[in-house]
Parts: structure tokens; C-alpha cells; sequence
């Protein structure tokens, strides 16, 4: 990552959304980085581990890694689906034997819903989660992730349909934490039309982020139109002064 345009976009964020926390990067790596941390002691939750990457710390990962199942899965490590009775697991689940989470109504809707979980391989052999400001000349980010407020995410939405008139640039798949933050924005990395991604709504990923907070995932090539943006969008105007100053006032 070039570190000058590294620094313009935080003196950017900072100028329109003051305080508000820097993204995540996520990127694959043939390596882990030189003191990388790994650790998803919360549950083996990667959502939880991530505040360590949130505080400035690296965050790495790979196939042999102690996370939970879905994580591998949704990371690339793995293509099968390894817990026993998952269809059960994710809907009503079997008595004396597996825990429903009833996020869905039956397992035969949960075996319908996989055939639309598009198969994913990691590119390499780790995945590292950075704070954007702590990037380095070597780093090759892929994805951005924003984890924020409502009134940080409306920026966000509204800077993301900024030069598309097709309506649907943000798109808000069902799945887990995990699933929203990688699996899903590096598809739409791999596709024509990169969309953002809104996530975050994962009823157990939740308990490890505020209770205010969702995640805003970017594939590089469309944040980086993005921040190019930024100087000529509504972030100018009026209007977002007004809720600039409301978030100051929540930020201070």
C-alpha cells in the first residue's frame, strides 16, 4: 500500500467523519506478518478477535487456526460444511443431541439456502486483518471494513451510490458475521461490478461488537473510487455538517 495515499484517506475521514473509527483491511498472504497476533479465544469468534485488529494490532489466520467451523468455511480454508446436523444446528435443532438456533424455519430451508453459498478457496495460505493506518509499503489489501454507527454507515451507503445509477450498490446478504466481512465482498472483489457489502446482522456475531455497531465491507477497487470521490460528494454540503456535529458530539 502506498503510504501516501495511506495518510490522504485518513486526513480525509478524519476531515468528514472526525473520530469515528479507521476500516480493517483484509487480505490474503503466502505468510503470516512478523508479530501477527491470532487469537479468537471469544468462542473461537473471529467477529470477537477482531477487536485486537481494531485496537492496531495484526490480526492472522490460516487453515490450521483454532476458529469456529463456519469461520474456515467463510475464510476460504475450507469447502465442506464440518459440524454434525448443521441443517439442524441452524434452525430447530435435535433434541438431547444439537442446539437450534432457529435463524431458519426448517432444515430443508437451510439445504435450500446452502445452494446459493457459492463455493470459496483461499487465494493463499493466511488471511491478515490490519487497522487501515497501520498498513506498510508490502501490504496488499483487498478488502476494507468499516465497523461503525448508524450515522457512519448512511455516509458510507450514500458515498457508495455516488457514481452508480443502478440502486443496488450496497448489497445485505443473509449470514454470519464472518460471511459479510470476507466471503461475500471478495466475490463481488471477483466480480464485474464490485458491491459493498452491509453485515453484521448475525445474531450470535453480535454480541462481540456494540450495540450500535454494523460492519460496511468494501472490495479495494470500489472504496477506492470511493475516497476519490469524497471531495466532490454531499460529505461538502450542509447537510452532512449536520450530522458531522452530531457525531462529533457522540464521538466526544
Amino acid at each position: 500500500m502506498d503510504e501516501e495515499k495511506r495518510d490522504s484517506f485518513v486526513s480525509r475521514w478524519r476531515k468528514y467523519f472526525g473520530d469515528a473509527e479507521l476500516p480493517l483491511v483484509a487480505f490474503y498472504s503466502d505468510s503470516r506478518p512478523a508479530n501477527a497476533k491470532e487469537d479468537a479465544e471469544a468462542d473461537r469468534c473471529i467477529i470477537g478477535a477482531l477487536s485486537v485488529a481494531r485496537k492496531g494490532e495484526t490480526l492472522c489466520f490460516d487453515a490450521s487456526s483454532e476458529i469456529c467451523s463456519g469461520a474456515k468455511r467463510y475464510l476460504g480454508f475450507t469447502s465442506e460444511v464440518v459440524m454434525p446436523d448443521f441443517e439442524h444446528f441452524l434452525s430447530y435443532g435435535v433434541p438431547g443431541k444439537v442446539r437450534g438456533e432457529r435463524y431458519k424455519k426448517s432444515p430443508e430451508v437451510v439445504r435450500e439456502s446452502m445452494k446459493y453459498s457459492p463455493s470459496f478457496k483461499a487465494p493463499r495460505s493466511h488471511i491478515v486483518f490490519k487497522r487501515w493506518d497501520k498498513l506498510v509499503p508490502a501490504d496488499e489489501p483487498e478488502l476494507v471494513v468499516f465497523f461503525a454507527d448508524q450515522d457512519v454507515i448512511a455516509g458510507l451507503f450514500t458515498l457508495a451510490n455516488f457514481d452508480e445509477a443502478e440502486p443496488n450498490a450496497v448489497i445485505c446478504p443473509f449470514g454470519s458475521g464472518c460471511s459479510s466481512i470476507v466471503f461475500h465482498p471478495y466475490h463481488e472483489l471477483l466480480s464485474e461490478r464490485p458491491r459493498c457489502v452491509m453485515g453484521m446482522f448475525d445474531i450470535s456475531a453480535r454480541l462481540y461488537v456494540g450495540e450500535n455497531i454494523l460492519s460496511f465491507a468494501i472490495p479495494l477497487t470500489k472504496f477506492e473510487r470511493m475516497a476519490d470521490n469524497m471531495e466532490e460528494s454531499f460529505l461538502t454540503t450542509d447537510t452532512w455538517k449536520g450530522l458531522y456535529v452530531r457525531m462529533q458530539k457522540k464521538q466526544g
